[in-house]
């Protein structure tokens, strides 16, 4: 083999490893994006994750709340039971007995219990 030949293989050799310089430079540049994309990907997902935790919350506490109102509970059946004994359960005339005639105050609570 001779110098020249020997030069030109080293030449050869050179641009190659120049060529696969620029290549690992182009991936380094192209892994730095993606992984700045994913770290900012993980950051977004777990914002809007929270977000959601916190409407799925607000969401069962405003349920149970209006749950719980449109129920008549234990204290609307008693103050139904003494109006129906002849009691008054209006603020005006409360536990004082009625006169065989209904209260318009005692009816607007029961319907507004309702």
């Amino acid at each position: 083999m001779s110098k020249r030949q020997i030069f030109d293989q080293v030449s050869d050799m050179e641009t190659q490893i120049g060529e696969l310089y620029e290549q690992l430079g182009d991936l380094k540049g192209k892994l730095s994006r993606l992984l700045e994309e994913k770290h900012r990907l993980e950051m977004e997902n777990h914002q809007l994750r929270s977000r959601l935790e916190q409407a799925e919350d607000d969401f069962n506490e405003h349920e149970v709340v209006k749950e719980t109102h449109n129920i008549p509970g234990e204290g609307y059946d008693n103050l139904a039971r003494l109006y129906e004994e002849g009691f008054h359960i209006c603020n005006v005339h409360f536990g004082t007995p009625r006169r065989d005639e209904d209260c318009l105050f005692c009816l607007q609570f029961l319907n507004k219990a309702k």
